[in-house]
C-alpha cells in the first residue's frame, strides 16, 4: 500500500472532525486505525469489510485478539520523561523475530511512548555492524552476539547488554531430500552443514549433537557460515547437504520438496534460547528512561506471543513483505506447530517455537562453555561474571512481575541437553570434561 491510499472507515467519518476532537479522542482514533490497518494490510479488503460489518463490529472482533483498551491507556498515560520517542531497530526477517516484529504494527510500542522504525538487514553481518556503528538503536540479535562482541569475539569491542530473549527453541536440522532414508547421524560423515553465524546456537547445538554421536565438528564434517535467506538456495544448489536453521527456512524447505526435517532444535535442548533483544550499554546510560519503556515493550509483546492462542493472528501480522515476506500459511505451521515434516508425517508440537523472554544467567554460562570448548575464546574466566554483567535477568524479572506474570524469582537453573544435566554451578568441570573439542 502507498502512502496515497486511503481506508475509508465509513460511518459518517470525515476529516474535518478532527478539529473538534479532543486529544484523548484523536489517539483513541489512531490506535484504532494503526491496529486495523496491521490486522487488514489490504487497504481495499478492509474498505470492503467495513462497508458490510461496520467498524465497531470489526473493533470488537479485533479487540478480543489485541488489547485495544490497555493500549489506548498506556499511550495516555505514558512517560513524558523519555529523552528519545522515535527509535530504530535492526532485524533478521525470520520467526525468532516475531515479537520484535509485531510489536509495531500491533501497537506495543506506541502503548509505551514510543515511535519504531524496523530496518531489515541481509545477514548477522549487517545487525553487527549497524548496531556497533551506532546506526540503530536496538537489535534482534542471536542470543550468542551480545556475547561475542563485548568478549571482543568480533571487529571491535563494545560493550552490551541482553535485556530479553524473544524465542526459544525455534530452530532445526534439515536434510536435503535425497537423504531421506537416513535415520542415524552417523552417516553425516563427509557432509557438509551450513549454519547462519559461526557465534549462534544453531552451530553450538549442531556441534554438540555431532560430538554425541562421536562425529568431530571441524573433521568429520564441514561446517560453514550461510546467511539465513540464503539458505534454501544453498540446499537447492546442492551446495549443502543440511541446514541447521531459523524458521521458516526449514519449514520451507518442505513446502518446496526440498529437504526434510531431520530433528527440531528443542530435540537437543527443550527450552534453550536462540534470539534476542540487545542494546548496547552507552544506549542505556544515554537514554535510561528510553530504554526502560523499550525494555517494557519488548517483554510485553514477547510474552503476548506466549500464547498460541495469539500466533494465528500474529501469523498475518509479520507475514508481509516489509517484515517477513513469507506466505502466512508457512508461518501458522511454525507459529502454531502443526506442520508436515517433509516425510509424509504432520506433526503437532506446540513448542516447536516458544517465546519467553527471561534471560536465564545459566544459558549465557552453557554458551560461554561452547565458546570455550571450540577454541573461540581461551584462557580463564569467571563465567558467571561475564553472564551476569551482560544478560539482565534480574532487570527482566521486575519488568515481567510489573506486567503481571509471574517472577522466576532466581536467575540460574539445571538444563537438560541431550539427556545431560547441565549445573551452571560446575561450568569449569563440564567443559574440561568434552573428549571431542577444539583442535
Amino acid at each position: 500500500m502507498s502512502a496515497h491510499d486511503k481506508f475509508d472507515f465509513g460511518e459518517g467519518h470525515q476529516e474535518n472532525l478532527q478539529d473538534h476532537k479532543t486529544a484523548e479522542e484523536m489517539i483513541s482514533d489512531a490506535v484504532d486505525t494503526a491496529i486495523l490497518k496491521a490486522s487488514f494490510p489490504d487497504a481495499q479488503e478492509l474498505n470492503r469489510l467495513i462497508q458490510k460489518l461496520g467498524k465497531k463490529n470489526i473493533l470488537e472482533f479485533v479487540n478480543s485478539k489485541v488489547p485495544l483498551e490497555d493500549i489506548k491507556s498506556m499511550v495516555l498515560d505514558r512517560d513524558d520523561h523519555l529523552e528519545k520517542r522515535d527509535l530504530s531497530i535492526g532485524f533478521m526477517p525470520i520467526a525468532c523475530a516475531t515479537p520484535i516484529v509485531m510489536a509495531e504494527p500491533m501497537g506495543f510500542y506506541c502503548r509505551h511512548g514510543l515511535t519504531m522504525s524496523l530496518k531489515k538487514a541481509s545477514g548477522w553481518a549487517n545487525v553487527r555492524d549497524w548496531t556497533i556503528k551506532g546506526k540503530i538503536d536496538g537489535a534482534h540479535m542471536l542470543c550468542t552476539m551480545p556475547l561475542a562482541i563485548t568478549l571482543g569475539m568480533e571487529k571491535s569491542t563494545k560493550k552490551f547488554v541482553m535485556p530479553a530473549v524473544e524465542d526459544n527453541n525455534g530452530s532445526a536440522l534439515t536434510m536435503h531430500i535425497r537423504y531421506a532414508h537416513i535415520r542415524d547421524p552417523i552417516y553425516f560423515k563427509g557432509m557438509t552443514f551450513a549454519v547462519p553465524y559461526k557465534y549462534s546456537m544453531h552451530n553450538y547445538l549442531l556441534r554438540y549433537y555431532l560430538a554425541e554421536h562421536n562425529l568431530h565438528p571441524d573433521r568429520d564434517v564441514k561446517i560453514i557460515e550461510v546467511s539465513p535467506t540464503k539458505m534454501i538456495q544453498s540446499l537447492s544448489d546442492g551446495k549443502v547437504d543440511g541446514i541447521f536453521a531459523p524458521e521458516p527456512f526449514n519449514q520451507q524447505a518442505v513446502y518446496e520438496k526440498l529437504g526434510y526435517i531431520f530433528l527440531l532444535s528443542k530435540d537437543i535442548w527443550d527450552g534453550h534460547p536462540c534470539c534476542a533483544f540487545s542494546v548496547s550499554s552507552e544506549f542505556t546510560q544515554h537514554y535510561p528512561n528510553t530504554f526502560k519503556a523499550l525494555f517494557k515493550a519488548i517483554v510485553d509483546a514477547t510474552l503476548f506471543c506466549s500464547s498460541v492462542n495469539n500466533r494465528q493472528h500474529i501469523a498475518r501480522v509479520i507475514a508481509p513483505k516489509k517484515y517477513l515476506n513469507q506466505p502466512v500459511e508457512l508461518l501458522e505451521q511454525v507459529l502454531m506447530g502443526r506442520f508436515p515434516d517433509g516425510r509424509g508425517c504432520w506433526r503437532h508440537d506446540p513448542n516447536r517455537i516458544h517465546f519467553d523472554p527471561f534471560p536465564w544467567h545459566s544459558m549465557a554460562v552453557w554458551i560461554l562453555t561452547q565458546m570455550k570448548r571450540w577454541g573461540q575464546i581461551k584462557g580463564d574466566f569467571n563465567y558467571r561474571d561475564i553472564a551476569e554483567h551482560i544478560y539482565l535477568a534480574e532487570e527482566c524479572d521486575v519488568e515481567i512481575k510489573n506486567l503481571g506474570y509471574k517472577k522466576r524469582g532466581k536467575t540460574y537453573r539445571h538444563h537438560m541437553i541431550m539427556n545431560h544435566s547441565f549445573d551452571p554451578f560446575k561450568a569449569h568441570q563440564y567443559e574440561s570434561n568434552f573428549k571431542i573439542r577444539s583442535t
